[in-house]
């Protein structure tokens, strides 16, 4: 009789906003071979905020957890991890809606999950066999978003600004940066540590 095939392995990458936690996701993915890892963001499952105006868009705080449709991330997850591929939403950040058209996720040995806040629900938490934290000083990470959401999301400074002052730093302090105790590692400098990316690799590689 055959035994059952062993779930996949499932990799939480979470830090504060610019940490540098989609370079740590991307370097480690790279680092694999192509068909044993599959990548997903916890901000495709941004909730669908269409019907609303621009203007009411505008107040919904994205940093806060309840504007994650994290039940649908946990049931997605829980069905890769039994073997079952997925459609996952696509997200516009520019028009704060989910596309028509989702994203086939095929299972894979590998599965890396990445966001700020995938370490505060504690039962997409209990899902994650490895939760790396990346941490990176706060003048870099905001930096790093200015930079972001003018260049990629079509924002304005003053916009970025005030988000910043309003959500970003106070929701960071209350839900990201507590979440910190349930890291396995915590990463400081994120992508440029290449000495702990060299560990977690070697320990992804023998586990794989």
């Amino acid at each position: 009789m055959d035994s059952p095939r062993k779930p996949p392995l499932v990799i939480g990458v979470a830090g504060g906003t610019g940490s540098g936690k989609t370079t740590v996701a991307r370097k480690i993915a790279a680092a694999m071979p192509p068909e044993s890892v599959t990548s997903i963001e916890h901000d495709s499952y941004y909730r669908d905020f269409q019907g609303l105006s621009p203007e009411e868009r505008a107040t919904i705080n994205f940093d806060h957890p309840d504007a994650l449709e994290t039940s649908l991330l946990i049931e997605h997850l829980r069905k890769l991890r039994a073997w079952e591929t997925v459609e996952t939403p696509i997200y516009d950040f520019k028009t704060h809606s989910r596309l028509a058209e989702t994203r086939r996720v095929e299972p894979t040995k590998l599965i890396i999950v990445e966001g700020i806040l995938v370490f505060v629900d504690a039962e997409l938490r209990s899902l994650l066999d490895i939760r790396l934290f990346v941490d990176t000083d706060a003048d870099i990470r905001v930096f790093r978003r200015v930079r972001r959401d003018i260049e990629q999301r079509g924002r304005t400074f003053e916009s970025v600004r005030e988000q910043y002052y309003n959500s970003v730093r106070p929701m960071h302090l209350q839900f990201v940066e507590p979440s910190k105790r349930w890291a396995n590692l915590i990463i400081p400098e994120g992508g440029e540590n290449q000495v702990a990316l060299d560990l977690i690799l070697a320990r992804l590689r023998s586990a794989l």
